[in-house]
Formats: structure tokens, C-alpha cells, sequence
């Protein structure tokens, strides 16, 4: 009896020992842990990460390339290259601008290849002139970001380009919808002969005339008026002393104001309004201040708008924040109700009155935007197929 006690209680003492072995783990532990921070104790190793935003954060150098005109052109060129110059000195990035030395897609190539080679890896384009140099050089450079202002999907398509890269963003615009607003404009202040001298026969300028037309004769409707529109192409981009020719004949024969619409081409028919007192609109941008400091005070009653600045801010930004999202064609119109919140409006210099004051403004916008006013954007009608009671006298290409 006494062996099997002693061998209990050896047994439990066994059992004891093993118990406190087990317990005695936990209480180890953290003595271990500083080993277990030797990782942290490497923190060089880990830093690899770090380095990643230093590669991504890499200063965009911004070049702008110019369309036919150039950076004093008072209309898409000069806004564009302003735009993108304000914003890089505001945020403190390198920026330049290169001018083709002909109107030809090899020269534009070779400007957007001479601006790569300077070290620029964002290049700003305005026009779809440069549908051919983006086919040749966007795809070949995935590393610089191309921001394209108003070159269609269709642009790009036809030069060759079948699938758009990562690496480029095209804004076209729906210039039919600030047309309409520019020829219920018109109307409406008391206007019935009107003209409109677009500059080469491109969608975009296309869809600004057949809309100004929409406009014209929805307000014509709506008033009872008897209402004509002269409507002709320059065939160019700047005006010259046969348009203005022309001009001079539309204002001698009656013609009220013109909406001049095409880059520089404004200059013919701001020459010739001012020999009669006549008026004009402007196009892309507020041009008041640029064509009655030429011609004489109060000759734009108001300018068709596209909004190129707030798109240049817009992706210069995403570009800085590594946001860009490219490999797309984007349509920019109305967004909302309030018109200065559009990437298409009137300028804020127009002459409002009494038969269209700005708060016909804001409500024919609330129209629009809600999509109880529409506008046509088919290119492929004429120009008289936009009109149900005004009489359009299309006289094609001036030149």
C-alpha cells in the first residue's frame, strides 16, 4: 500500500511539473517580441514602396502644339495655349508651346516629336487636323499622355488609328447646342437677317451653323418673324480680302449680324460690319473684348462658346493627381441647368435685352438640359433641311 502511494504521489508530481512547463510559455513570450520587431529594425528594406510614388509623382512637362493658327489667333489656338499656361505657372510645371512650320501632318508630327525629345510627356493638341500626327505618334509614345481637344473618334478612325490608346484623351464638343443658343439669341433681340460665314466645312463648324439655324427658326416660330440667314463657308480659317468681299456684299444687302465662325475668319466680317454699323457673334470664346477693341464698341452681341479652358484645367489636374483616364473620346455639352456650369454656353458679355434677357437665358438652358428643347446634330442634311419657317440662302464655299 505504501509502494502505490509513493507511486501516486510521483505521479502527480510528474503531472505537476508538466503543468507549469506548459505554463510557462505564455510568460516567455514577450521576452521574444523584440525579435519579432527585427523586421521593423530593417525599415531600408521596407521602404521599397515609398519609392513607388516618387516614379508616378514625376513633374508633367506640358507642351502645346498649334493648330492652323497660332497662339495670337484670339480664338481656339490663343485659348487653348493660355489655358495650359496659366495652369502650369499656377502649379508650377514646365511648359512651352511649338508651331508647326507648315499647316501638313508631317510638320505636326515633327513638332510633337521635337517636344518629346525635349523631355515634354504631356502634349495638348487643339483641332482635328491633328487626327493623322496622333495616329502616328501616340501609340509609338505610351509613356507621354495626348490630350486632344475637339479630333473625333471618327478623325482618328479614318487616319488610321483602330483602336484608341490608353494614353490619349480626345473632348469633342456639342457645338449645335450653343448655335441654337446663339440664334434664339439673335432673334429674339430683334435680328432678322442674319448671316453665318463658317470657316472650313468640318463637323464642329457644321454643327455650329445647323444649330445657329435650329435656334433661328424655333424663336422665329415662336414670334412670328420673317426671318433669312445667309450661309456660306470661307473655306479657311482666317479672313483675307475676298471674304471680306463677301461680308461687305451680305451687310450692303441687309444683312444684320453674322455669326463668324471659324478661327481667325472673324476678321472679314468684323471688317465689314464696321462700315456699316453692323453686328457680329463671336465663336469658342468671349470675343467681345478682342473684336469691339478692333472694330468699334459693341459690335459682338455675344459669342457662341465652347468650354476649352475647363477642359485643359479639368485633365491637366487628373494628369498631376494620376488620375487621367485616357483611351476615350468624351462629348462635352450640357451638365446642368445653371449655363456657366456647361462646357457649352454663351458668353457672359452678351447683350442681353428685352426680348432675350438673361433669364431667358437660364430657362431656354433648363429646357435644354431637361430635353424638352432637342437639336439635330445630323451633318449629312443641308443646311436649309434645319429650318421650317426661315429662309436659308446656302451659298456654299466663298473661296
Amino acid at each position: 500500500m505504501k509502494k502505490i502511494l509513493a507511486l501516486l504521489l510521483a505521479l502527480c508530481m510528474v503531472f505537476a511539473l508538466a503543468a507549469c512547463g506548459q505554463q510557462a510559455a505564455p510568460a516567455e513570450k514577450p521576452a521574444e517580441e523584440p525579435a519579432a520587431e527585427a523586421p521593423a529594425a530593417e525599415e531600408p528594406a521596407a521602404e521599397e514602396p515609398a519609392e513607388e510614388p516618387a516614379a508616378e509623382v514625376e513633374a508633367p512637362m506640358v507642351a502645346m502644339i498649334t493648330d492652323y493658327g497660332d497662339i495670337t489667333d484670339q480664338s481656339f489656338n490663343q485659348t487653348t495655349y493660355e489655358a495650359c499656361k496659366a495652369y502650369c505657372e499656377a502649379n508650377g510645371l514646365d511648359f512651352t508651346y511649338f508651331k508647326p512650320g507648315s499647316d501638313s501632318d508631317e510638320d505636326r508630327i515633327s513638332s510633337i516629336e521635337d517636344a518629346i525629345d525635349e523631355g515634354y510627356n504631356v502634349i495638348v493638341m487643339p483641332g482635328y487636323a491633328f487626327a493623322a500626327a496622333i495616329a502616328k505618334t501616340a501609340p509609338a509614345n505610351p509613356d507621354v499622355t495626348f490630350i486632344a481637344l475637339d479630333v473625333s473618334e471618327y478623325d482618328l478612325t479614318s487616319a488610321g488609328l483602330e483602336t484608341l490608346p490608353a494614353n490619349l484623351y480626345s473632348a469633342v464638343y456639342q457645338e449645335e447646342l450653343c448655335g441654337y443658343m446663339a440664334g434664339v439669341a439673335a432673334v429674339k433681340l430683334g435680328y432678322t437677317k442674319l448671316g453665318f460665314l463658317g470657316g472650313m466645312a468640318v463637323p464642329a463648324v457644321i454643327r455650329y451653323g445647323y444649330g445657329f439655324i435650329q435656334g433661328a427658326d424655333a424663336a422665329a416660330a415662336e414670334l412670328g418673324a420673317d426671318v433669312t440667314i445667309n450661309y456660306a463657308y470661307g473655306n479657311q480659317f482666317y479672313g483675307d480680302a475676298d471674304i471680306t468681299a463677301a461680308m461687305d456684299t451680305w451687310y450692303a444687302g441687309g444683312t444684320e449680324i453674322v455669326f463668324a465662325c471659324g478661327g481667325g475668319i472673324f476678321t472679314s466680317a468684323a471688317e465689314a460690319a464696321a462700315k456699316v454699323g453692323g453686328k457680329v457673334i463671336g465663336v469658342d470664346v468671349d470675343q467681345a473684348a478682342t473684336i469691339d477693341g478692333a472694330y468699334g464698341a459693341g459690335m459682338t452681341v455675344t459669342s457662341a462658346m465652347k468650354g476649352l479652358a475647363a477642359t485643359v484645367n479639368t485633365l491637366l489636374q487628373a494628369v498631376v493627381d494620376g488620375k487621367f483616364v485616357g483611351g476615350q473620346v468624351e462629348n462635352l455639352g450640357l451638365v446642368s441647368e445653371i449655363p456657366a456650369e456647361n462646357y457649352v454656353q454663351l458668353a457672359g458679355s452678351t447683350q442681353f435685352g428685352e426680348g432675350f434677357t438673361a433669364e431667358d437665358y437660364a430657362d431656354l438652358v433648363a429646357a435644354m438640359f431637361k430635353g424638352e428643347i432637342t437639336v439635330n446634330n445630323d451633318i449629312s442634311i443641308t443646311a436649309a433641311d434645319n429650318a421650317t419657317v426661315v429662309t436659308v440662302n446656302d451659298q456654299g464655299n466663298i473661296k
